[in-house]
């Protein structure tokens, strides 16, 4: 069981605002693995040699500026996402909470997955943006900045395009959640000792372990969910992705008949350390 306690050190604008200016310096100084990660899942020919040569093209290709592209947008993303996902899970696991404030651990993780959906639908043309900002190169760019992107997108691809994809995010959302579960109800086993008496280093690596885990169940469909915010037919190269489809179902049979089933799991090795970083 878990329980939620009442933390008044800091009002909710302040919570807020360190949450955003946190996630803020760790995506500017993460941005170069992000480039690196969503450049590999969408397919586009620098990732086409391995994780360090995909560092030698960009920076060859489009110079150090390339490895920050899409970085403003993923920070403005920040602020509105985080205010709707505290807001939805506080929402929820009060809901659910028992007369003593207690609820239970896999509530707690399906409160903390449906919040990240919510937040997501909210955001999701700023991800599209800046997944569009990312896959171009950044010397012979189409798209020019946050506000000329997403109405560059809205004006050639209709309003649905800015989100493309999103459906991936819910479904992805369920491998998330279970892989979570099962990492945290093992933990008394893997430390031979009961979760209350874990140290802050235990916590830590209990937290890498998690993540990297359900991280790596979901990536799928997060892969997928880039290539059809990446692809479109008034874009250079089909906006560099490395197969072509029609829809989600479509994709995934692409990318495994055509790249292989490990193909999914492409960039894997930045989101890793980035999200270790994190």
């Amino acid at each position: 069981m878990a329980s939620v306690k009442k933390d008044d050190r800091l009002t909710r604008s302040q919570s807020f605002l360190c949450v955003g200016f946190a996630g803020f310096f760790s995506k500017t100084v993460t941005s170069p693995l992000e480039v690196v990660k969503i450049k590999s899942q969408v397919g586009t020919f620098h990732c086409k040699k391995g994780f360090w040569q995909s560092f030698l093209l960009v920076y060859q290709n489009e110079g150090l500026r390339g490895f920050w592209k899409g970085n403003l947008v993923s920070c403005l993303r920040l602020f509105p996402y985080s205010a709707v996902h505290l807001t939805t899970y506080k929402k929820i696991v009060h809901l659910h909470m028992d007369e003593l404030g207690f609820i239970s651990q896999w509530r707690a993780i399906f409160a903390g997955g449906l919040a990240g959906v919510a937040a997501a639908l909210v955001t999701y043309p700023l991800e599209v943006a800046e997944t569009r900002l990312i896959v171009q190169n950044c010397r012979e760019p189409t798209y020019v900045g946050v506000i000329h992107t997403l109405s560059q997108i809205s004006r050639s691809e209709g309003l649905f395009s800015l989100y493309r994809g999103f459906s991936l995010t819910v479904l992805g959302a369920f491998p998330f959640s279970v892989g979570c579960y099962v990492v945290y109800m093992n933990l008394d086993n893997l430390w031979q000792e009961p979760p209350s008496r874990f140290s802050s280093f235990q916590n830590f690596i209990n937290g890498c372990l998690a993540v990297g885990v359900a991280q790596t169940l979901s990536y799928p469909f997060e892969t997928v969910k880039r290539k059809m915010q990446a692809q479109s037919a008034r874009l250079p190269h089909f906006g560099g992705v490395d197969v072509h489809f029609s829809g989600v179902t479509d994709c995934f049979i692409q990318v495994v008949r055509n790249k292989g089933v490990l193909s999914l799991w492409n960039g894997l090795t930045a989101n890793t350390i980035k999200v270790q970083c994190l």
